[in-house]
Parts: C-alpha cells; structure tokens; sequence
C-alpha cells in the first residue's frame, strides 16, 4: 500500500486534519534547503512536499517563483534534487510527493525519473501542466501507477464537474483542491464561496480533500478541520523563514500542528 493511504489513514484514526508542507529545493542554498527540509521533519508534518524549482511556472506566486529562481541560480536540477532527497531519505518516515513541471520530468526521462522516484521510495507527484487530455501521448499517468507513484489531481473552482470526474478517474491518495483562483501565496478567506466549492467537489470525488494556496494562518487552518482533510502551506513556510529563520520556521509549524487537532 502507498504511504500516502497508510499515512491518511493514521490521520483520520487520531481524527486530525493532516499538514502537507512545501519546500523548494535548493532554496536558499543546497546546503540551507537540507537544514530546512529536516526541520520541517523534525517538526512531524504529515506530508511532505518538495518542488524541483523550474524556470517558467504557471501555477506558483511571487514567493515560491522567487524561491525558485534562486535554486536555480545556484544550480539547482532535477539531479540534486532527488541527489538531497536520497541523503535524506532514511530520516522522513512521511510521504514524500514531488511537485515538478512536466518538461523537468521529460527532459531527465519519464521512465528514468518514475523509476528513480520509486527507488527513493517517492509516494506521489503533483505535476500541475499535466492534464488528463495528454496521457495517450504523454503516458504520464500510466507510467507513474507502473513505478507505485500516485499522480495527484489538482482541481479549482474553475473545474467543471466533467474536468472533476475526468480527474477522479485518474486520482488516487487525495485530490489537490485549489482555494481559490490565481497562484500560489496569495491569502484566502475560508467562507462560504470555498466552503460552498468544496462541497460541490465532494459530490463527484470520493478521495480525500487537499486545500492549499494562501493558507498561511492557524485560524485557517482551524477553519478547514471542517470541510478537509488535509491543508497544505506552502508560501508562509518560505515567508516565516525568511523572516525569522529556523526558530520562527519551527514555531510557525507548531502553531500550525496546533490547529489541526479537531
């Protein structure tokens, strides 16, 4: 079974909402990116995502593309990513789920990669200029269930309920469900419309929910116990550091563990 099912599981047993945090590697350093990624760890999120950084992102906010510009500058690839992943892997006991752009994944190969990915014992990958209406050439999804890798479906308010069902058909371990539209970072408002949109998505998916974009608060957090299943902070992961380093990442991450029980 995928650590992902085995890890929502243990979340629904203790009746909390799950913390998926995102990192960018290679962001600020290598060297940095390694401490930073432990101390999420250290912290016991319950999954964790980290980002290949990528030159031309559609789905990212000013934060994480500045993040990622950065990773980038310094030298950052496909290679060293799962080059630190791999250092890291005997110490996560999480899921670990690989957000990339495709043509990261297809310039490295998309067999080279599922297959590495699988080795370094990857549970899932969150590929958002991936859509369906591409597999019969791409093969993406195809490829990553044949190296035990789940493809996870990011869906938006925008989605129709054809595109939902579309992407259900294809989904497993959770469903991606955007706040809101626009990029990554921006804050949002956990009311009615998202509550409302919500809602309309559990009438067609029957896999856990995941909501991100713009969660940046316990308060947030706190709010979506009631219609998620799992929230995922990304931008304020990087802000807080940025701010206040290691010890303000750590208090940060346990404000936010705070607001998770239910």
């Amino acid at each position: 079974m995928n650590l992902i099912d085995l890890q929502i599981k243990k979340i629904k047993r203790n009746k909390q909402l799950g913390l998926m945090v995102h990192a960018v590697v290679g962001y600020p350093t290598q060297e940095k990116s390694e401490m930073l990624i432990r101390s999420l760890i250290n912290r016991k999120v319950d999954f964790l995502e980290l980002q290949i950084p990528f030159s031309d992102p559609i789905a990212d906010g000013p934060t994480i593309v500045r993040a990622s510009e950065k990773a980038l500058k310094r030298g950052t690839n496909t290679d060293s990513v799962l080059e630190l992943i791999g250092k890291l892997r005997g110490d996560i006991h999480i899921p670990v789920i690989i957000m990339a752009y495709y043509n990261s994944i297809l310039s490295y190969g998309l067999v080279k990669f599922c297959r590495k990915a699988k080795k370094l014992n990857i549970s899932g990958l969150i590929v958002p200029d991936m859509p369906p209406e591409e597999e019969d050439r791409e093969r993406f999804i195809q490829t990553s269930f044949e190296y035990g890798l789940y493809p996870i479906r990011v869906v938006s308010p925008s989605s129709s309920k054809k595109r939902l069902e579309i992407n259900t058909r294809y989904a497993k371990g959770f469903i991606y469900s955007v706040s809101h539209f626009g990029v990554t970072g921006s804050g949002v408002k956990i009311g009615n419309d998202l509550v409302g949109y919500i809602n309309e998505v559990k009438k067609t998916v029957r896999l856990p929910i995941a909501v991100g974009f713009g969660i940046e608060k316990k308060e947030q957090v706190e709010k979506l116990n009631d219609i998620a299943d799992i929230a995922v902070v990304g931008s304020a992961i990087i802000r807080n550091y940025e701010k206040g380093g290691l010890n303000r990442l750590k208090l940060f991450i346990k404000e936010l563990k705070e607001g998770t029980i239910y």
